[in-house]
């Protein structure tokens, strides 16, 4: 995971704001346990005198060293503006006392409410609270919100999801997500083994890290003992209720982040008064996301803030629904600096202005009329989908996908005809499928490509679904082998312009690691053709007034703290096929570079590989490792952390194993190895 604030011509960088501001660094925030939590706040230094609102970001990275650099450029900002801007690591994570058990605990949610209940007893406090917050701080600011603290006004949500099973990365789509599964559980097991700051709590941090290393476990195992979607992961989905969040919500994302459909599904069932705003970005924040155009975002959540916390009139609640960036057609890039396209407003969601087209399928086509029922036969390859890029983009190098003509020659493809016209695409397409199986266990994947008239093909949607989650998530059953079934698969949503002259291609398998957990079994699909086999597509009908909006100014941020860079961020993302044992492996190395932040002396630094591998017609040789190594510290303090992570299967099992070493100064104090077995629960 990389916090970078990318360079740009564009951004304005403020010095001086309405009211000056006060930093006031590593306090603590008691909790009805005894637990203390560390926070800074920012603060505008007449705020005793005359009080603010204020505005919370409560997540688990460290406020001191990892996200230091990025709280700089945007709390001082809200201060500045007259806001007391507070920053809380959350309970087992940074200085605060504990250790992490999992993800959005109701300990994490009853904490946050007194965090709150804090933040009301302070003479600076006006009696409005928003909270922000950018995936994990996304997540919990929804979370928090459906629990109905008086204080809490508003939230703003970024790269966040309102279900934790079928649209994170855990099962997507009720499939274990392979490529992020073990990834996300190794990368939060690295994340929490990191010590307090002696400087700041004392001699007890090395008590309370061989704690941290000790107990905070591998959440993989939790999540794996977890195949279908039961109350573990009710808890925390809003979507279970949509009803419990009562304030208006700002809902963000991009077209390359890994939780852009949430934003569509909140626009839907959440309070009126919510908006979404939807941009080219990968997962990160608009004012200093890729690719290109970012956006004055900071700005737009002043207008947010002042609106639902000072009562001000900022026009934002005049403004359309739903913003989004219609993309133009570019070539396939495994990386984009930018993604040139334009603006488009809808008053509603779902939106008047976007209707569900079919293209059906044919033998191998896709046509605007539906043919006569003929069976396609469909059968998987397993080392479809090492083309398919990562399924969270944060935008490093590397992130998206290549040329899918790689993917193509391993699943069934049905092409459309040129387009007549140029056509808009906004919101999910929709692949409905009459099919049958030859196995029990079986999935479904579905690439939707956008085919330029020189062959390029580029992946600009895709789904799966776990075919035993037909009726349910929480209920699978199995598949009756050649029994005829009927889905409808909801891909990805996306902005998307075809141009005249390009085709539409649909490819579908059985397969897709490391996306997707392979079926125990290799499986072959049978689809039926005919009325009831085709993809749906969102076409919008442009808006005369669409060049109204979307006219945001250039970025603005405070100044980014000053830093010195140890070591240069690098990246590299291979593809092996070894034609001997023809075995496919996927090696992805990110070195996330190391940096001393001048104001504290702290160095901090990760490097992070991760590699999937399988062999040909053997679903079960799939095998997924990931690797980390953290260093922390300062002049005589330094602390080196190691990780391996595993994850294995046989027909009935998955096989897990984590371990951690941890260094002081060069010196091994601490390793632990977990392993354990978990029985296959129709995955």
């Amino acid at each position: 995971m990389v916090f970078n604030i990318k360079d740009s011509k564009q951004r304005r960088t403020i010095t001086e704001f309405p009211r000056k501001v006060n930093e006031i660094k590593d306090i603590w925030i008691p909790m009805s346990d005894g637990a203390r939590l560390a926070a800074d706040i920012w603060l505008p230094e007449d705020a005793d005198e005359h009080p603010v609102p204020a505005i919370l970001e409560y997540i688990p990275y460290r406020k001191s060293d990892f996200t230091a650099i990025r709280d700089s450029i945007r709390h001082p900002y809200f201060a500045g503006h007259g806001y007391a801007s507070i920053r809380v690591d959350i309970r087992g994570s940074g200085n605060s006392d504990g250790y992490l058990k999992d993800e959005y605990l109701k300990q994490e949610h009853d904490d946050a409410l007194e965090v709150l209940n804090w933040i009301q007893k302070q003479p600076w406090f006006t009696g409005g609270v928003g909270m922000i917050g950018k995936s994990w701080g996304g997540f919990n600011s929804l979370q928090v919100a459906a629990r109905n603290h008086p204080a809490l006004k508003t939230i703003i949500t970024l790269c966040s999801t309102d279900d934790r099973f079928a649209d994170d990365v855990h099962y997507r789509g009720g499939n274990i997500l392979a490529s992020d599964m073990v990834w996300w559980s190794s990368t939060m097991f690295a994340y929490n083994a990191r010590p307090q700051d002696p400087d700041i709590v004392g001699e007890s941090w090395k008590e309370n890290w061989l704690e941290r290393l000790e107990n905070a476990p591998p959440f993989v195992e939790e999540w794996m003992r977890h195949q279908r979607r039961d109350s573990y992961w009710k808890h925390g989905s809003v979507n279970e209720d949509y009803s419990a969040v009562t304030i208006p919500v700002f809902a963000v994302s991009g077209w390359q982040d890994g939780y852009t459909n949430a934003v569509f599904r909140m626009l839907e069932h959440l309070p009126n008064e919510s908006k979404g705003l939807v941009g080219p970005w990968a997962h990160e924040y608009p004012e200093v996301a890729t690719p290109d155009p970012a956006i004055g975002f900071l700005q737009e959540c002043l207008r947010w803030w002042d609106h639902w916390l000072k009562g001000k009139d900022t026009g934002i609640m005049d403004e359309p629904k739903l913003i989004s960036w219609i993309q133009e057609s570019e070539r396939p890039q495994t990386t984009y600096e930018e993604r040139p396209g334009k603006w488009v407003a809808d008053d509603t969601w779902p939106s008047e202005n976007v209707t569900g087209t079919p293209l059906y399928v044919t033998s191998d086509a896709l046509t605007q009329k539906a043919p006569d029922e003929h069976d396609i036969t469909i059968t998987g390859m397993q080392e479809h989908g090492f083309y398919a890029g990562v399924f969270c983009p944060f935008g490093q190098p590397g992130d998206l996908p290549s040329d899918q003509r790689y993917e193509n020659e391993k699943s069934v493809v049905f092409t459309s005809q040129p387009f007549e016209e140029d056509t808009e695409l906004l919101g999910q397409p929709i692949f409905h499928a009459s099919f049958s199986s030859n196995q029990e266990n079986a999935l479904i994947a579905v690439r939707l490509n956008d085919k330029a008239p020189t062959g390029e093909s580029t992946l600009i949607s895709w789904g799966m679904l776990n075919l035993n989650h037909l009726e349910s998530h929480e209920f699978p059953q199995p598949l009756e082998p050649g029994k005829k079934y009927q889905t409808a698969i909801k891909l990805d949503a996306l902005g998307q312009k075809i141009p005249k002259g390009h085709q539409l291609e649909v490819a579908v398998s059985p397969t897709y690691f490391p996306q997707a957990w392979p079926s125990p079994k290799p499986v072959t699909l049978t689809l039926y053709s005919g009325t009831d086999t085709y993809m749906e597509l969102p076409v919008r009908t442009p808006q005369t007034d669409d060049q109204s909006w979307g006219n945001f100014d250039i970025p603005e941020t405070a100044q980014i703290i000053e830093k010195e860079i140890l070591r240069k961020e690098n990246r590299t993302r291979r593809v092996i096929h070894d034609t001997i044992h023809d075995t496919w492996k996927l090696e992805d190395f990110s070195d996330e570079g190391e940096r001393r932040l001048v104001h504290n002396g702290i160095r901090h630094g990760s490097q992070n590989k991760n590699t999937f591998s399988i062999t040909k017609n053997n679903p079960l040789s799939a095998q997924t490792e990931s690797e980390w190594t953290l260093t922390l510290g300062r002049s005589d303090w330094e602390i080196e952390l190691r990780t391996y992570s595993k994850m294995t299967s046989d027909e009935h099992n998955f096989y897990l194993t984590n371990q951690i070493t941890a260094y002081e100064n060069g010196q091994e104090i601490f390793q632990k190895t977990w392993e354990t077995d978990i029985p296959r629960d129709f995955q």
